[in-house]
């Protein structure tokens, strides 16, 4: 039994999340019907997001086992992505162009060093890794570093692909000390075929990421649910990502 002090450090939950509980159930869902049960039952007047949790088995303090990919969302996050490319000369222009927020020189390098991050992506040249090396002190931590892995580090001739690929949307996947898998699928307000192809390609990624020495099922465990809902169960199939 729980005592006083443990019961009041118990999340408290207002009554519509408790009514929105009541229409869920421990049986895990097709990807279909939970979309369609997240959205009914997001109780906030906002435009929730929806948000795919993930619990893996793969081991976070192995580096061999760890997870970090970029999964497209075919109909976007649901907010506008700002870009900012570092670039110089013909592909910088070519950047701006191709609708880029913020071009880089040195002026906004130094103001990036001073703590401005208004931007949620970011894209470099094979040149200028040297140049903007410093700045992983700054944009690492929060994942806007430029960074080969997750093709943010484009050749010139591939920049307009790159950014058009960015104002579409994209979300990164990695793992937390938990091992487990935190990220957005879209919003509330999007139709349920819309929300159903960005988590099939969320979903499809995970899969594909699965550490090569793991054995076994690396997918323990998965549920959606909007910001203010309930968690919705939901099958993934290894073989074949999310059951329709």
């Amino acid at each position: 039994m729980m005592s006083g002090p443990e019961i009041s450090r118990m999340p408290k939950h207002g009554k519509k999340y408790i009514a929105a509980l009541e229409g869920t159930s421990d049986i895990p869902r097709s990807a279909g019907d939970a979309v369609a049960l997240v959205k009914t039952l997001a109780p906030a007047k906002f435009d929730e997001t929806v948000e795919l949790h993930v619990s893996t088995s793969a081991d976070p303090r192995h580096a061999e086992q760890q997870i970090r990919e970029v999964a497209p969302l075919p109909h976007g996050t649901g907010k506008q992505t700002r870009v900012v490319v570092f670039a110089e000369g013909e592909t910088a222009r070519a950047a701006e162009a191709a609708g880029a927020d913020f071009v880089a020189d040195d002026e906004l390098i130094a103001k990036i060093e001073e703590g401005w991050t208004e931007f949620d992506v970011s894209l470099a040249t094979p040149d200028q890794m040297g140049k903007i090396g410093r700045l992983g002190r700054y944009l690492g931590r929060k994942g806007l570093m430029p960074n080969p892995r997750t093709g943010t580090v484009v050749q010139p001739d591939d920049i307009a692909d790159a950014i058009e690929d960015m104002k579409k949307g994209r979300v990164e996947i990695r793992l937390d000390r938990d091992a487990i898998i935190h990220v957005l699928v879209g919003k509330v307000s999007f139709s349920d075929e819309h929300l159903l192809e960005n988590l099939e390609s969320v979903v499809d990624t995970i899969v594909r990421a699965k550490p090569s020495g793991l054995k076994g099922q690396l997918v323990k465990s998965a549920t959606l649910a909007s910001t203010m809902g309930p968690p919705v169960k939901l099958v993934i199939d290894e073989t074949g990502g999310t059951e329709s």
